[in-house]
């Protein structure tokens, strides 16, 4: 998580919502590491999430991304869920709830929705302060 909070502060460096991403693979290791870029590309679907999964699905040449672990500093919207979900990625380990707009279990629970044919484990809270405190100054500033 501490990687996906760089991550976060350089997405907010760049003035974008700070959220980053970073995926492990199977065996624990970095397979992906990025930040929401949505200012940067004029582009509303450069999500940290789904930046991180399409490299990885690029890197080995396949989508499915089984036995990968995204870790999120927010918890996903609706697109990254259900990409993390058609991704069949194994678990998703986010810091602060989205209560706006997270489809992680705030709002909407997608990757346990039980009339999918993938179901995605869910860990929520892991430096809940930190990623939350980035994201309350963040917008702070522009309100």
């Amino acid at each position: 998580m501490e990687i996906a909070l760089s991550e976060a502060e350089l997405a907010r460096d760049h003035g974008d919502v700070p959220v980053g991403a970073v995926l492990l693979s199977p065996t624990g290791d970095i397979a992906a590491q990025d930040r929401n870029r949505r200012e940067e590309r004029g582009d509303a679907t450069a999500h940290a999430e789904l930046l991180v999964i399409s490299q990885r699905s690029r890197d080995l040449g396949d989508w499915r991304l089984e036995g990968h672990t995204l870790v999120v500093t927010l918890e996903p919207c609706a697109m990254c869920a259900m990409a993390a979900v058609w991704a069949r990625i194994e678990r998703i380990v986010y810091g602060a709830a989205d209560l706006k707009a997270g489809a992680a279990w705030s709002l909407f629970n997608i990757p346990q929705d039980e009339r999918l044919n993938h179901h995605v484990e869910l860990t929520s809270g892991v430096l809940e302060q930190q990623c939350g405190a980035m994201l309350t100054e963040f917008f702070s500033t522009r309100r």
